[in-house]
């Protein structure tokens, strides 16, 4: 009980410097309707997800972040330029590691701001970091947006680049779509057996699952045209991945970036967007020379990102969560608000992390 009232005043404190910032305090529900919102998480969070039915209002779950209920709240009632802070618990299932918190709190920082998008990412970051001076700690920050911008300036068919773009949160998956689509990989025998059968759908099997006969004939035409089409070049599968290994200190890393813009123009307005970033990154007093930059941080996390994405962590303590995360989620507006969107960012502190560091000090 004493550590939650420690971690509830460290929240407070928080917050209470975010308020300082020009945020306006907000709260939202801790029970909130499940139904399309478990779409708009990660994998990750969607299987921790606490779900549960109500005979009135349906599937509901535990608020398992901020974001989106702060997001619905913005889109439907808020003026802009805005600001919000919020302080208060999220709830996520343990099923591997038990010591691991299946509540816990958050203390958030959200810009919805269409004026000039760098400087509100670097506002976000630069209020974090001051709000965790004096802990230390590692930065991290990345760009979702630069991978998304190389993957839709393919030379490939669209819905080879759709599937590339819905996996660019899993690498795995990620990686064995860009080696199928490059010919890198062997097509399973199962998969070349039925493409190459006359009628796939005379198997003489009763019908089975959920999908439609003709939901199955659809997908095994796309199967049969995504065979039939060229693979990515090895080039493109070469700058690809070196984008992906791109990871050094933020000023290299743009000129990295910029090296392999050359080749792969579809990533030219992603690097000027990162060059603004990190010369509005040096205006709020960052030190951008050592901050590090890797173009795949972020891609474990919250599907929502679509830009800027950051973390802070303790060095040497992979056991412990990041510290604070955040990052851009302008698509995320988009699909919440009803034909409305505002180009938005923020992050989010775990207070309970830092008592503990302040504690074992």
């Amino acid at each position: 009980m004493a550590q939650k009232s420690k971690i509830r005043a460290r929240a407070a404190a928080l917050a209470a410097g975010f308020e300082a910032a020009g945020a306006v305090p907000v709260e939202t529900p801790i029970l909130l309707p499940a139904y399309a919102l478990l779409d708009l998480y990660g994998e990750d969070i969607r299987g921790r997800a606490y779900v549960t039915s109500d005979a009135l209002r349906g599937e509901q779950m535990l608020r398992p972040d901020f974001t989106v209920p702060v997001v619905q709240m913005h889109m439907a009632h808020g003026a802009e330029p805005a600001r919000y802070t919020y302080a208060g618990e999220v709830f996520r299932r343990q099923e591997d590691d038990p010591a691991r918190a299946n509540e816990y709190m958050q203390v958030g920082y959200e810009v919805f701001d269409r004026e000039n998008p760098a400087a509100s990412d670097a506002e976000v970051f630069a209020v974090m970091q001051d709000a965790l001076k004096g802990v230390e700690l590692r930065a991290a920050t990345g760009d979702i947006g630069i991978l998304a911008a190389a993957v839709a300036g393919l030379e490939t068919t669209e819905r080879r680049k759709r599937a590339l773009a819905r996996h660019i949160w899993r690498p795995r998956r990620f990686k064995a779509l860009l080696d199928r689509f490059a010919g890198r990989s062997e097509v399973p025998a199962s998969r070349a057996a039925l493409l190459a059968a006359d009628d796939p759908m005379a198997h003489g099997f009763t019908d089975i699952g959920l999908r439609s006969q003709s939901e199955v004939a659809a997908r095994i035409e796309a199967l049969r045209e995504d065979a039939a089409a060229a693979p990515i070049s090895p080039l493109q599968v070469e700058l690809i991945e070196a984008l992906l290994n791109v990871r050094e200190t933020l000023p290299n890393a743009l000129e990295h970036i910029r090296d392999l813009a050359v080749d792969m123009p579809a990533i030219s307005g992603a690097a000027r967007r990162l060059r603004e970033r990190m010369e509005a990154l040096d205006a709020r007093g960052v030190d951008v020379e050592s901050l590090e930059f890797e173009a795949s941080y972020g891609r474990t996390s919250m599907e929502y990102y679509d830009g800027f994405v950051f973390g802070f962590y303790v060095p040497d303590r992979a056991d412990l969560p990041a510290v604070a995360t955040g990052g851009r989620y302008d698509a995320l507006t988009q699909v919440l608000g009803q034909g409305r969107e505002i180009p938005a960012v923020g992050g989010v502190i775990r207070p309970g992390v830092l008592v503990d560091l302040e504690d074992a000090a």
